[in-house]
């Protein structure tokens, strides 16, 4: 069935016709359906918009029985982590000229519940549930009659749908950079041990080390994402005499903390020793003197790609699972002489 048109100077075959395309296949590719190509589907919305077509969407959301609205439930409304995610989430929700009702839960499990409770009564297509810590939680059920995804921390069900931070690769990237600076006798301050993240970016960095028939330098330690155990563990490392010529900081944090205690001994960053942090805080890593070398989770793509997958799920096409996003590496002065 067509959809009525807002615009009465061009019409869906008219759009079809300039992207030498079905009409089936340019009405896929403009609703945001899956099993059209990123290629076919730029190609129809260059003529939709060289035509200045544009389909009447409260038709199209009746017409599917949809009402076009996406329930997105935070646990951190304030957070620097969920922040960026609920940004790239409603860029792609819009993209699908879908509204966000936005409730945060405050990481309270009751809160979060009435909050399901009360978009499901206003009708929404989908729900994506954003989490504030990486560490599995209990999934939320299935008998709510609309899909639900996980973003950042995810379900422990596997029949739930969800999209993490690759922090075993985050672990890996950022030693690899190190051994690429010419660094061999590698340091890691860890974080807080009730964290998966903090298990996960050793498990990556043990890893590369082994891969380079490299040991750890000095023992691990875990402790407070803060820069008060950055600067402490960096102290016990030196006043122990481990031999180290770069650390691996699991938080840009601790790894400002690292620079603090390596700046009080006298020790020139990166010369005598390089430092990298993770997360990417740019409040941090770009005020930081040197400017600080980090591993970005890609936090905006993160909640793209889970926007992404909870409307492939209202289109009948669910993922299932957990979904490892990339991070990146960002290399600054703390670990090469840029200037």
């Amino acid at each position: 069935m067509e959809y009525p048109d807002t615009n009465h100077s061009s019409r869906l075959e008219d759009v079809a016709q300039l992207a030498q395309v079905s009409i089936a296949t340019a009405s896929k590719a403009l609703s945001g359906r899956p099993r059209v190509s990123e290629k076919t589907r730029q190609r129809v919305f260059d003529a939709a918009r060289q035509l200045n077509y544009s389909p009447n969407k409260l038709a199209q959301s009746l017409v599917q029985g949809r009402s076009g609205t996406i329930g997105l439930i935070t646990s951190d409304l304030q957070g620097r982590f969920s922040t960026p995610i609920l940004i790239g989430a409603e860029n792609e929700f819009r993209s699908h000229s879908a509204m966000v009702v936005l409730a945060n839960a405050r990481g309270e499990s009751t809160l979060e519940r009435d909050h399901v409770d009360r978009l499901l009564s206003l009708k929404v297509d989908g729900l994506l549930i954003v989490q504030s810590k990486t560490n599995a939680r209990p999934s939320l059920g299935h008998d709510f009659g609309v899909p639900l995804v996980y973003v950042y921390g995810p379900s422990s069900d596997p029949r739930d749908c969800s999209v993490v931070c690759d922090n075993v690769a985050a672990g890996r990237i950022a030693i690899e950079h190190l051994i690429s600076c010419g660094k061999r006798k590698i340091a890691i301050i860890a974080g807080d041990e009730t964290y998966t993240a903090a298990h996960d970016r050793l498990t990556g960095a043990r890893n590369a080390l082994h891969s380079a028939n490299l040991e750890v330098a000095g023992p691990i330690r875990f402790g407070h994402w803060d820069e008060d155990w950055g600067r402490a563990a960096t102290r016990l490392l030196l006043n122990q005499g481990v031999e180290f010529d770069a650390v691996a900081c699991q938080s840009d944090q601790l790894a400002r903390g690292c620079i603090d205690a390596l700046k009080e001994r006298g020790l020139q960053i990166p010369t005598d020793v390089a430092v990298i942090g993770h997360d990417d805080w740019t409040v941090l890593t770009t005020s930081s003197r040197p400017p600080l070398s980090s591993i970005d989770n890609n936090s905006e793509n993160l909640g793209r790609i889970a926007a992404r997958a909870l409307m492939d799920a209202i289109e009948n096409h669910p993922h299932h699972g957990v979904e490892y996003v990339p991070c990146r590496l960002i290399a600054r002065d703390s670990t090469l002489p840029l200037d």
